[in-house]
Parts: C-alpha cells; sequence; structure tokens
C-alpha cells in the first residue's frame, strides 16, 4: 500500500478492527482485507492483483450509482493498492480516478468535514502531479462551497506559480481558468469594498483609506481576468466581472458597449439601470463624442426606459451632466458639424439631446429644420417621440 493509504489508516478499537480504521478527522474507512487479498467472482476466489483492484472500482462505481457514501469508502480504500499496479499505464491514470471518487465520496459522505477533504485533497496533489492543476481548481471550488473564500485564493495562489513538467495547451488553459477563478474572488472582494465604500462619507478619515482597498483590488481582478478573454470560448461571468471592473477603472473602455450590451440582455433591474449609467459614462469622454454606436445604444435605450417608467433613471444620470453636456454634446456649432460630418450621426444625438433638453434645444432644433431625402421620415418619428417623452417640460427652451 502507499504512503497516502497509510495515512489514512489510525488507531482502531476491538470492535473495529475486523470493519473499519478511523482517520483522525472522523472518517471510517473498513480494512476489507478480505477484498485486497482476494475477491468473490462468480462464487470463485482468485488472487489476481488486476481483478482485485477491478471488481473494488467496479464496485465503488455501483456503490455512487447508489448514493451508498459509506460502502463507497469502504470499497475505495482498498482501491489504493492500484497505484502499486505494475501495469505502468493503470499506475499512471489511478491517481486521477482515486481523485473523481474519493472526491465525490468526501463531499457527499455525512462523517467527512473540510478537515478531511483538505487532507485527501492535498496528498492526491502529491501523487498525481500531472492532475495537480485541476485537483488545486477543484479544492478551491470545494473550499469557495463551504464559505471558505481566503483558503480557496490561497490554494489558487499556490497553484498558479506552481511548474512542473513541459508547458501543455491543456496545462495553459488550466493556469488561466486558475487565475481567472482567482480574479472572481479578487472582484467579490472588490465588490464589498465597494459597497463598504459607499456607506462612508467622503469626509470620513476611513474613506480615503477604504477607496485604496478598493483600487487595488480592482487592478488585482483585472491583471487576473484580463489574458482570459483573449482566449476563444465562453467565460460569461469572468468577463462581466472583469468589464465591470474596467468600468469603474476607465469607464470609457471599448469594452463597455459590450458591457452595456450584457447588462441589457439581462433579467435583473438593477441591470439595467446599470445599462444606462454605463452608455451615460462613456460619451463623458471626449474620445467617445463620435461613437455612432455609443448614441444609437443611447437614444434607443433612453427611449425604452423612460416608456418603462424609469424617469427616475434617467433624471439621476442627467442631474450631474446637465450643467456641461448641452455645450459639451448639444451646441449649435456641434450640430452644424455634426450633420456635414455624419448625419446619421447627428440624428442620433439630436433624438438624445430631444429626449434630455426638450425640443427647444438648439441641437434639435438645428437637425429637425435640415431637409434630407432618406432621413427625413426618421427625423419626423424623432419629432413625435421627444414630444411624448421628453424629461423636461416642453415649454423650457435650452
Amino acid at each position: 500500500m502507499s504512503d497516502f493509504s497509510e495515512e489514512l489508516k489510525g488507531p482502531v478499537t476491538d470492535d473495529e478492527v475486523e470493519t473499519s480504521v478511523l482517520t483522525g478527522a472522523g472518517m471510517h474507512f473498513p480494512w476489507l482485507q478480505t477484498y485486497v487479498e482476494t475477491v468473490a467472482i462468480g462464487g470463485k476466489r482468485k488472487k489476481d492483483f488486476a481483478q482485485t483492484t477491478s471488481a473494488c472500482l467496479s464496485f465503488v462505481q455501483e456503490a455512487l450509482l447508489k448514493h451508498q457514501w459509506q460502502q463507497a469508502a469502504e470499497y475505495m480504500y482498498s482501491y489504493f493498492q492500484t497505484l502499486e499496479d505494475s501495469d505502468s499505464y493503470k499506475r499512471q491514470a489511478a491517481p486521477e480516478i482515486i481523485w473523481k471518487l474519493g472526491s465525490e465520496i468526501l463531499f457527499y459522505h455525512p462523517k467527512s468535514n473540510v478537515e478531511t477533504f483538505n487532507t485527501f485533497a492535498d496528498r492526491m496533489k502529491n501523487i498525481g502531479v500531472m492532475n495537480y492543476l485541476k485537483i488545486s481548481l477543484q479544492h478551491a471550488l470545494y473550499l469557495l462551497h463551504h464559505g471558505m473564500l481566503e483558503d480557496a485564493k490561497r490554494n489558487l495562489s499556490e497553484a498558479e506559480t506552481w511548474r512542473h513538467g513541459e508547458n501543455t495547451s491543456s496545462r495553459g488553459i488550466l493556469i488561466n481558468l486558475i487565475q481567472a477563478y482567482k480574479g472572481l474572488l479578487q472582484y467579490y472582494t472588490w465588490s464589498k469594498k465597494k459597497m463598504e465604500l459607499s456607506k462612508l462619507d467622503k469626509d470620513d478619515y476611513a474613506y480615503n483609506a477604504v477607496a485604496q482597498d478598493v483600487f487595488n483590488h480592482s487592478w488585482k481582478t483585472s491583471a487576473n481576468i484580463s489574458a482570459l478573454i483573449k482566449i476563444p470560448g465562453v467565460w460569461d461571468p469572468f468577463v462581466k466581472s472583469y468589464v465591470e471592473i474596467l468600468y469603474q477603472i476607465v469607464p470609457s473602455h471599448k469594452l463597455m458597449l459590450e458591457f452595456h450590451t450584457l447588462l441589457r440582455k439581462s433579467e435583473k433591474e438593477e441591470h439595467h439601470k446599470l445599462g444606462l449609467e454605463v452608455l451615460f459614462g462613456v460619451l463623458d469622454f471626449a474620445g467617445c463624442t463620435k461613437n455612432i454606436t455609443a448614441w444609437k445604444y443611447l437614444a434607443k435605450y433612453l427611449k425604452k426606459t423612460l416608456m418603462g417608467n424609469h424617469l427616475a433613471w434617467v433624471q439621476d444620470e442627467w442631474n450631474s451632466r446637465k450643467n456641461w453636456w448641452p455645450s459639451f454634446h448639444f451646441s449649435y456649432f456641434w450640430a452644424k458639424s455634426d450633420w456635414k460630418e455624419d448625419t446619421a450621426l447627428a440624428c442620433e444625438k439630436a433624438f438624445v439631446a430631444g429626449l434630455l433638453l426638450g425640443k427647444g434645444c438648439r441641437y434639435f432644433r438645428y437637425i429637425l429644420k435640415q431637409d434630407h431625402q432618406i432621413l427625413g421620415k426618421k427625423i419626423k418619428r424623432m419629432k413625435r417621440s421627444v414630444k411624448k417623452y421628453s424629461i423636461v417640460n416642453p415649454r423650457l427652451s435650452y
């Protein structure tokens, strides 16, 4: 038997000597010496090593299917001997099989606990070094399931720096996943810190320290997840976290429009509100003033938001901008310039201007007066919508 299986043995009472072994963590693994030496198959007893381990594996699988966790643990104990199989292929494959079956048993066994699982995982990492990264990732997920965030993060950090053997594509993907999950944990910490910061007054003595902490966590999260989004695949949970962090650091980043699209598709109202906030944030920056996609999204989303009776959402965003957006985006000068350079852009901006500033807005009035054969119908529809949904009193002029 291997050193690992020996580790599972513990002091046994006279009553238990024929049936089980007690680990320090309280798990019972019956000795089943009869199965180690021989196994009953079809009424005959055979001492063949391969048949013994093969039978044990079958017993384990059958017990798992029936959710007989104690029996599965008993058979699993005997299956450890396959680590010394003379067949090199079986010997190399054994650690992964033992880990997969053993971890499932320990996850569901009524007498299992975190200490037992940790011991098992750590031993398996050393026995099956080729599976070190997989086991580390699954171990971290187990710890997360039990709310042990710091332990999970430490586990992932150790795996991130682990080096053994040749670099392969599969290993590269695992490293990226480990870094991504580490980033996700940092994102969670960042979210908690951000919530803590929102409850503090800017004059509070602790505000600056918490704000710096939030900023530090945002960069750590970004560093761990950024590499993942360059790899083809479905990484939505990681990408959303990464983009939300980016939004706090660089609101004008090119990924913000994709972030808005994700938020728009969400079923959560809070995400819809954030989707509006993201669009306003993008257009706060001079480098985005000519971004027709951003203006299209904002024009359409503003109307949808107002039609959905969320005037307060729009007012929340507009109140901090109404003193500078009119001259920054919607002046008479910009109306003439935009119409000359890009009529489609000018129409989208005019619609937004009309909804936010009313039909008296100079930008809106200028575009409305232009004669354009193709855009004529669109301008008329825009005029009707502004009249119906503008957030200001139509009698006011800007």
